[in-house]
């Protein structure tokens, strides 16, 4: 799903993509915020941090 949310697809679009519910994907995406441990706040983007962390770990492989 990082995946997908790194090509720059919206919710919905990730959610017509894998036949699930665009609530489903919000709560995928909520955990995957909590595993980066990417807190809500004003100053930043998660989803935008959730991609830069994927992308580094990609690097690494």
């Amino acid at each position: 799903m990082l995946a997908l949310i790194a090509e720059g697809h919206s919710n919905a679009a990730i959610a017509a993509q894998l036949f699930i519910t665009e609530s489903a994907v919000g709560k995928h995406v909520g955990n995957i915020f909590n595993k980066l441990v990417l807190p809500p706040t004003d100053d930043t983007n998660r989803r935008v941090l959730a991609v830069l962390a994927y992308l580094r770990r990609n690097e690494l492989d």
